[in-house]
């Protein structure tokens, strides 16, 4: 019996389209009613995850930085790990040498040392405000993460995946889309957080469903019993999931949870 459904955001529950079906939020409106729990598990910062949590009417804690941070809706931190200080200036300076777009996310805030277009269209994407700074001005110790942005070439933010493990294989460093290259720890992936959430609630992994759709999701499925990936998943990805939904604009969410969880009752 599923007791926790943990889920990815962007390209499994939202569309492109930035609104949720009505299908999505009925589905996780019933599994509330049925005493499951339903957590979302992103890559985004703790302050737009909370948005997507209350859109949904979520009560549960919210996993964001791809796992480094655990905090309740209101407002208690579970769980929490940040970069150590000694990464966080490695990767500043390789991306200043390199002219790589860099987004530092220090205490929830979102900061950028150049008001780009990169900065600006993530911001409007996920309805964030930013300030521009320069990063020496920040304390490193209170980084949750770090995030390189190219739109327009994504298989230069490929090769910065590739370089980038080689030279740091103790940082976690995954695509989480097309574009965007994340930087943080091992202990700050959504396995780890997911697996903290099991402990706190005493669930058994077969009692878990995890679903997602990019790379940075495969260690949110690792942490399932049910492991799904959306129909519009990462090769990667539906590598290590034990079933492939529909896709996103067919509701692979909805039908994935009709098949384990509700067993093909109507919702």
């Amino acid at each position: 019996m599923i007791k926790l459904v943990a889920t990815d955001i962007d390209g499994t529950i939202l569309p492109k389209s930035r609104e949720f079906t009505q299908g999505v939020k009925n589905c996780i409106n019933k599994l509330q009613e049925n005493g499951v729990k339903v957590v979302i598990v992103t890559g985004r910062m703790h302050e737009g995850a909370k948005k997507i949590a209350e859109k949904l009417n979520l009560s549960t804690p919210v996993v964001s930085y791809n796992g480094g941070l655990v905090k309740t809706m209101a407002g208690e931190i579970l769980y929490e790990k940040n970069m150590p200080s000694v990464y966080v200036e490695k990767i500043i300076d390789w991306a200043r040498s390199n002219n790589v777009h860099l987004n530092l996310y220090a205490d929830d805030v979102l900061y950028s040392e150049k008001d780009d277009k990169e900065i600006k269209q993530y911001s409007e994407y996920q309805g964030l405000n930013y300030i521009v700074k320069n990063f020496d001005e920040i304390p490193f110790n209170r980084v949750h993460k770090l995030l390189a942005i190219d739109y327009d070439n994504a298989q230069r933010v490929t090769s910065w995946v590739e370089d980038m493990n080689s030279k740091y294989p103790e940082l976690y460093i995954i695509k989480s889309t097309p574009y965007f290259c994340e930087f943080s720890t091992h202990e700050a992936t959504k396995a780890c957080a997911v697996r903290f959430l099991q402990k706190y609630w005493n669930l058994n992994e077969d009692e878990i469903l995890t679903i997602g759709d990019q790379d940075n999701d495969i260690e949110l499925l690792k942490a399932g019993g049910i492991r799904v990936a959306m129909g519009n998943a990462t090769s990667a990805l539906k590598e290590c999931a034990n079933y492939i939904t529909d896709t996103i604009d067919n509701d692979g969410f909805v039908s994935a949870i009709d098949k384990f969880v509700f067993r093909g009752e109507s919702l």
